[in-house]
């Protein structure tokens, strides 16, 4: 019992620290995106497009792996 509850404060200090930097790292990839459309609109929106799509396939695969547990 004492084993799951180390680990279970374990695995929430991890989640916290990815948290953490997550944020951050938001902020900067918004400010890459912004200067993009300030410097090139029409390429950074051809570039936004292929990635939304990647991550729409990614999603995709998301969603098959929860509605296998």
């Amino acid at each position: 019992m004492l084993l799951i509850i180390y680990m279970k404060k374990n695995y929430n200090k991890i989640i916290n620290q990815i948290q953490k930097i997550r944020s951050k790292n938001n902020v900067n990839w918004m400010n890459i995106l912004k200067l993009a459309f300030d410097l090139d609109p029409k390429k950074a929106s051809k570039i936004m497009k292929k990635i939304n799509y990647d991550d729409k396939k990614i999603s995709n695969l998301l969603n098959q792996l929860s509605k296998k547990h």
